[in-house]
């Protein structure tokens, strides 16, 4: 190492960092002058010279600036890139000083730097982020590293996710305003990345055979899920930075208000898949603590015109079921948890009946389904279109067939109860755990025993199991296992053997593709009309119902194990007993 000259005088021009090396014995004056002329030359701050004449090394020159100036020496090799505070520090300025914010808690700030007197870096920090800045000394190589890999754009990496331009469109508003309105929004959040981002979600989720897409925000990533057969899977990890662009572009295309992030917001949109295939999107924003996360449920009519056949009753349940739903007046009511199916049975109800000689209406909120031939209403609160008003108007426009979305309240069920007992045939769901429940749920919203026994003809309630893939094989489990679950032992002849998942590339090596329905259809025989009226709770009414051999929602769900359809672990995981 080159010992500074006793005779030589630097010169005042030379940078802060030449002057430290020089005093330290690490440069000349020779040296550091032909380094200074090297950079004013090629244009090159000072510290890439001194590295690229291969004088000091890297991790030499980052020990020695920490040590002189007394500043924390860190390797970013050990960093967490994911742990960075995102936007801290303006990314012109990051790039053009070569500083990335490492931390931020309250008012301070951790910067790596690679050159401590580069002061007009720090300064500049300082007062764009009116923090106290602490330096953090780390390699000169490293932190180029580290910027040319933040470097890489949310932009370009949107585009490598977004992939090639699909063939899909959405469907237009036939209302003037609304789409003059939305087109103005549209301008000011179009951006071709987001735009083809999104359509490559919507397509991955169709192809998939996904319920619904979840875009969530957090913290420190941006996660997008779909629900495929029931379960949620990851599907994409976008940058973070996008979040705001795409809830905006949803809400565009759902005609929701993009300047509003306060409150929750509701719409749908038409996805135009091909000339012969349409599918409705319902749409939900919710602000959370960083961002909006928004929810996107499928709504494929095609599914309500599959038929009856396909939704998997038992023979004995579709007889009864249909049955019911033929009769000239009376009340027919679903009930099962949120995602388990109701409004597609409804709906395939719907259409089982819905002929040129029969006027049906809904009420919903929203309506889910597009059924051609049938009168849709969509529920709005605020514009006091409620489930009782929509109902109080259907009664006047010659009904045959009502379908409430749900009965929430009293005043609801009652209009209801009234229309089924005038001549008229009345749909509806509710949320309860299993058939018998449903009428003492009834009973405990203020509805009299002797309305619920005279209109209420049958109640189904149902669960969503994910069906075995033809990969499946035959699974060992032991008789007292499968007694425990609810076999009898006469069933357990050695004539049937339960199967398990497999996995393969059809099913993505889940072992399930696509679902099938657990039911328990319980039709209001005269006996169970003389509980109801003698206000019986609802074990009373669900011993009834098994003596006169309505299964129970896992008696159901055994028989299409027995069968093979399903598994015995995921029985057991939808249904009680």
């Amino acid at each position: 190492m080159a010992a500074v000259l006793p005779n030589a005088a630097p010169s005042t021009s030379l940078p802060g960092l030449a002057r430290a090396l020089m005093q330290a014995g690490r440069l000349s004056v020779q040296q550091a002058e032909a380094l200074q002329k090297k950079s004013l030359t090629e244009k090159l701050p000072f510290i890439d010279a001194v590295l690229a004449s291969g004088t000091l090394d890297a991790s030499t020159l980052a020990s020695f600036c920490a040590e002189t100036y007394g500043y924390p020496l860190i390797d970013l090799a050990c960093l967490n890139l994911d742990v960075l505070p995102p936007k801290a520090i303006d990314g012109k300025l990051m790039y053009t000083q070569r500083v990335v914010a490492l931390a931020k808690r309250g008012n301070k700030m951790s910067v790596a730097i690679s050159d401590p007197t580069n002061t007009q870096a720090l300064d500049q920090i300082k007062f764009q982020t009116e923090s106290t800045v602490e330096p953090v000394i780390v390699a000169h190589d490293a932190l180029l590293k580290l910027l040319a890999a933040l470097s890489k754009s949310a932009e370009q990496s949107i585009n490598e996710l977004a992939g090639e331009e699909q063939d899909i469109q959405f469907a237009e508003d036939d209302n003037p305003a609304t789409t003059a309105a939305a087109d103005q929004a549209a301008s000011e959040v179009e951006d071709a990345p987001i735009v083809r981002f999104l359509n490559k979600m919507l397509m991955d989720a169709v192809n998939m055979g996904a319920s619904d897409l979840h875009f969530e925000p957090f913290e420190k990533f941006y996660r997008i899920r779909f629900r495929v057969d029931g379960v949620l899977i990851e599907h994409a990890q976008p940058p973070i930075s996008i979040k705001e662009k795409l809830v905006s572009r949803i809400k565009v295309l759902a005609k929701l208000d993009i300047s509003e992030k306060r409150i929750p917001q509701d719409g749908r949109m038409r996805l135009i898949v091909s000339p012969t295939k349409t599918i409705d999107l319902r749409i939900s924003t919710l602000p959370t603590l960083f961002g909006e996360k928004t929810v996107m449920r499928i709504l494929d009519a095609t599914q309500a015109q599959m038929g009856i056949d396909a939704l998997g009753y038992d023979p004995d349940q579709k007889a009864l079921l249909l049955d019911a739903i033929h009769r000239p007046y009376g009340m027919v009511l679903v009930t099962g948890p949120t995602g388990s199916g109701k409004t597609v049975s409804l709906y395939t109800c719907l259409n089982v009946i819905n002929k040129p000689g029969i006027n049906i209406s809904t009420a919903e909120d929203p309506a889910e389904i597009n059924l051609p031939g049938v009168n849709q209403v969509n529920v709005n609160d605020k514009a006091g279109l409620t489930f009782p008003v929509a109902l109080k108007s259907f009664l006047r426009q010659d009904p045959d067939i009502i379908m409430v979305g749900e009965i929430r309240d009293l005043e609801t069920a009652d209009i209801a109860i009234k229309a089924a007992q005038t001549g008229h045939m009345v749909f509806s769901t509710l949320h309860t755990n299993d058939a018998p429940s449903t009428l003492t749920r009834l009973m405990n919203m203020g509805v009299a025993p002797f309305n619920i026994a005279s209109s209420v003809i049958l109640i189904t309630a149902q669960r969503l199991a994910r069906r075995l893939c033809i990969c499946k094989q035959p699974v060992d489990i032991s008789p007292d296992l499968l007694i425990k679950a609810g076999f009898k032992p006469e069933e357990l002849d050695g004539s049937w053997k339960p199967y398990g998942p497999v996995g393969c590339e059809r099913c993505n090596g889940g072992g399930y593709k696509g679902r099938v329905g657990i039911y328990q259809i319980m039709p209001i025989t005269p006996a169970i009309e003389a509980l109801i009226l003698a206000s019986g709770n609802s074990m009373q009414i669900a011993a009834q119902s098994e003596a006169e051999g309505v299964k129970s929602l896992r008696q159901s769900g055994l028989v299409k194990v027995k069968s093979g359809l399903t598994s015995l672990e995921e029985v057991l995981g939808c249904t009680n007993e």
